[in-house]
């Protein structure tokens, strides 16, 4: 996970969902990775405050190695380079970590994370996550895009569906092999000379892997819970069972409670919620 102050609050519930719901939660261990600029001592003495035992290390990221490929987006919290980390997972985490379950700091899990690590990889394949195939994918791209033989063909041998990045199992031993962060970092340069995308990481990964990742049952991200990209929109869950509440989108479950203007499942998140409590939960 990537820590910063502003979604500390949420990375906290996540750490504590996750632990409250492993069968083994001795066997977790943590890697967050945080701004080279940040108060790196604060973020790590509000973990071990709470979380005493937890096996986990901080590792810094340098943001100048991805700002300057950064392009606008159509929300301003998605250019943070820190958006940007998972993208670097491989060259951050020592090398003896062959294999993450990369998580959003806007989650919460129900379910034993080690079903979710567990998730076969076959072959060649580098990263799972849940795929939503009934999404319509031409609209992650611009025109300009699909206008352009040469760049929309790049998908000709797949069948690409959209999947968000906020969950992901990635095998970062194929990733290393594979070179993928340099893949990633080459569409980022195209998308600086011409506008191909407007959604801040999500595209790369999607020009880089969509239709080649193995799937993972909808439980494991029920997403879009902070109403996409509109504010105040509230969501029901996607029919099915759930494993994993995440709420990507603008309206964060913490803002919306402290406003006093929740959503009926951020109740479902505000038992996990460490730092602040504004209101009795046996009400």
């Amino acid at each position: 996970m990537t820590l910063d102050a502003h979604y500390l609050r949420g990375s906290m519930a996540a750490i504590l969902s996750i632990l409250q719901h492993s069968s083994c939660p001795e066997n977790v261990a943590f890697h967050f990775v945080s701004s080279a600029s940040s108060n790196s001592s604060f973020l790590q003495s509000t973990i071990t405050a709470s979380f005493p035992y937890l096996k986990f290390r901080v590792y810094p990221f340098d943001d100048s190695s991805v700002s300057g490929l950064i392009s606008t987006s159509i929300r301003s919290a998605l250019d943070c380079p820190l958006n940007y980390a998972r993208s670097y997972l491989a060259d951050i985490l020592p090398l003896c970590v062959r294999r993450v379950v990369y998580l959003d700091s806007d989650l919460v899990l129900v379910d034993d994370i080690a079903k979710l690590a567990a998730t076969p990889l076959e072959g060649s394949t580098v990263l799972a996550a849940p795929e939503y195939c009934n999404a319509n994918f031409t609209a992650y791209f611009t025109p300009t895009f699909w206008s352009n033989p040469s760049l929309s063909l790049i998908f000709a041998d797949r069948k690409p569906c959209y999947f968000n990045t906020g969950v992901m199992v990635i095998n970062l031993a194929r990733w290393r092999a594979g070179d993928y962060t340099t893949k990633i970092e080459e569409w980022m340069e195209l998308q600086k000379r011409m506008r191909i995308y407007e959604l801040g990481s999500l595209p790369p990964f999607l020009l880089v892997f969509a239709g080649r990742i193995a799937p993972v049952d909808h439980r494991w991200n029920q997403h879009g819970l902070g109403g996409d990209n509109f504010r105040g929109l509230c969501r029901d869950l996607h029919p099915g069972p759930v494993s994993l509440l995440h709420w990507s989108g603008k309206g964060k479950p913490w803002a919306r409670l402290d406003a006093n203007r929740p959503c009926p499942l951020d109740a479902l998140w505000a038992p996990y919620d460490l730092l602040q409590t504004p209101f009795s939960l046996d009400s």
